[in-house]
């Protein structure tokens, strides 16, 4: 029963900090959005979140956020993700990048140091971008 309860704080923990990255993508442009949460919203439940917490994961996450210096903190718990989790993760951000339809300096940085801090080939955050590209220019 400890054990459970102590994976069960993992999984939440890792769940916030991966939500405040995203909110990190979705400020860094100074303009976030509803449309951006949404997006995050949407990606919290499809890793498993319930619609209940998600919330309250975002309240959180805002605050560590806020508190933050850095993207350190958050990227050690999307690096240890299934790849599958972790393409999910990088077209998020992509998706909440593109959600005005344009990228700007500070976010295309971001990605680029995202790219490396996760391990993410060069090919890979590419093809992903310009998925997520095409998808919000229509």
């Amino acid at each position: 029963m400890f054990f459970k309860k102590k994976e069960i704080k993992a999984e939440k923990n890792n769940q916030i900090n991966i939500c405040a990255l995203l909110i990190h993508a979705a400020k860094i442009d100074e303009n976030f959005t509803i449309k951006e949460e949404n997006i995050i919203k949407k990606t919290l439940e499809e890793l498993g979140s319930k619609k209940e917490d998600i919330a309250k994961t975002i309240q959180e996450a805002k605050k560590i956020e806020e508190n933050s210096n850095q993207i350190l903190d958050f990227t050690k718990e999307v690096k240890n993700l299934s790849e599958n989790d972790k393409t999910k993760i990088i077209e998020t951000l992509w998706s909440i990048i593109y959600s005005n339809n344009e990228a700007d300096i500070y976010e295309t940085n971001l990605m680029r140091r995202l790219e490396g801090l996760l391990y993410i080939d060069n090919k890979t955050m590419g093809d992903i971008k310009e998925r997520v590209k095409i998808k919000y220019s229509k």
